[in-house]
């Protein structure tokens, strides 16, 4: 007899999300939530927190508490750094502290929906951001 794994519960949908209009593919809809979903995706998505926290404690057990509490600061200080809402940033700060900016991942080249070129509105874009609706 079958019996599940306690490890990998599978995740059931108890309400769709069912509009009339096409979405983009980063929203949740009907089709993303009955898709099937690869184990491998959510590991691939942390993959590099992941890798950067191993290395960071192995830097700890190896040079003491400092030297990753100073790394932590100067990433969280890169991350804080702002551009205006209608211009993308690209985290260049983040990769070179944690040393991305080495490595072509498929990332840089397969054209990721969040990293493409859409002209907006600058003005709509700001007040959207500040909460001012016309």
């Amino acid at each position: 007899m079958y019996q599940p794994s306690l490890k990998v519960q599978p995740a059931e949908v108890s309400v769709l999300n069912a509009t009339g209009r096409v979405g983009m593919p980063t929203e949740a809809n009907c089709l993303n939530q009955l898709a099937h979903v690869h184990r491998l995706r959510d590991s691939e998505l942390n993959y590099n927190e992941h890798q950067y926290n191993l290395n960071m404690q192995m830097l700890r057990n190896h040079e003491g508490l400092g030297v990753p509490l100073k790394m932590g600061m100067e990433r969280f200080a890169a991350r804080q750094v702002g551009r205006l809402p209608f211009l993308p940033s690209s985290n260049f700060m983040d990769d070179v502290l944690t040393g991305r900016c080495d490595s072509i991942g498929f990332e840089d080249f397969m054209n990721l929906p969040e990293y493409s070129e859409q002209m907006r509105q600058p003005h709509a874009v700001v007040e959207k951001s500040l909460g001012i609706y016309q």
